[in-house]
């Protein structure tokens, strides 16, 4: 990638919110690109008097990865400047007080995947900006068999925004791997949030843990007109099942529940 190229693909990222297809296509080209120049270009922005400028910095450093060499293009990719980019990262949050700058710099930490991130992260549990506990709660996710992230991601799952507490419930009850009384209790009551995909993840939780106390609300669960991927998950995993079975509908799980645990009053 020419100097030209990298220059315009680093404006690009200013004309638009992350969300939009042409920000976030101009992020990953310079994340698959990744080289010496790239990463002098975002570090030199993260201390930027412009707030986008460094909010993109922190998006760009957190997942460089080194461009595949010409004959080889299905070469696995090496990652690159990590600790660098960790450094900056973590320097540029210290007196940071931009909400979108913020948000960015905690989702970057998750990426560059250093445990040491896990004290900063936490730092911002209770910010007021949902998009920030958003953030946390992806980032503490990414480090979800630590037994100080799943402290926080705990936290975050009473959260008022129900994506925040969305994804502390994914985070800390279908990625990790961890199991304790605390973790058990905090996904049974996450099985009567108002939110249904709070409730989703959450059995499926419980079922990766083989919780049977997950039995009476997951046979309501089935009982629904449509069930979804998530929830076909909660009960392939209470099942012991190594994987969902793709064309399996709810009479097929309940079929299975009701012989594995010898249920007798399936209404």
């Amino acid at each position: 990638m020419n100097t030209p190229e990298v220059e315009a693909l680093f404006a690009q990222t200013l004309l638009g919110d992350f969300e939009d297809e042409a920000v976030s296509a101009a992020v990953a080209t310079l994340h698959q690109g990744g080289s010496r120049e790239i990463f002098d270009r975002a570090a030199a922005w993260c201390a930027s008097d412009v707030s986008l400028k460094r909010a993109r910095a922190a998006a760009i450093l957190c997942q460089l990865r080194q461009a595949p060499f010409l004959g080889a293009p299905d070469e696995k990719p090496e990652w690159i400047f990590h600790d660098e980019s960790f450094s900056l990262v973590t320097e540029m949050l210290e007196d940071e007080l931009d909400f979108g700058v913020i948000e960015s710099a905690i989702f970057a930490l998750g990426h560059l995947d250093n445990p040491r991130a896990i004290p900063t992260i936490i730092r911002y549990q209770d910010h007021t900006d949902a998009k920030v506990r958003f953030a946390v709660a992806f980032a503490l996710g990414c480090f979800r068999n630590d037994p100080q992230s799943v402290k926080g991601l705990l936290k975050l799952t009473s959260d008022a925004d129900p994506d925040v507490r969305d994804w502390a419930v994914f985070g800390v009850g279908v990625q990790g791997d961890l199991d304790s009384p605390e973790i058990r209790e905090t996904l049974l009551r996450c099985l009567h949030d108002v939110d249904k995909d709070v409730r989703e993840e959450a059995a499926h939780g419980l079922g990766k843990r083989q919780d049977q106390r997950l039995i009476p609300k997951l046979r309501v669960m089935l009982d629904e007109p449509k069930i979804s991927t998530r929830l076909g998950e909660a009960a392939s995993a209470l099942l012991g099942l190594d994987e969902d079975p793709p064309e399996w509908l709810a009479a097929d799980y309940k079929a299975a529940l009701i012989s594995k645990f010898q249920i007798v009053d399936w209404a």
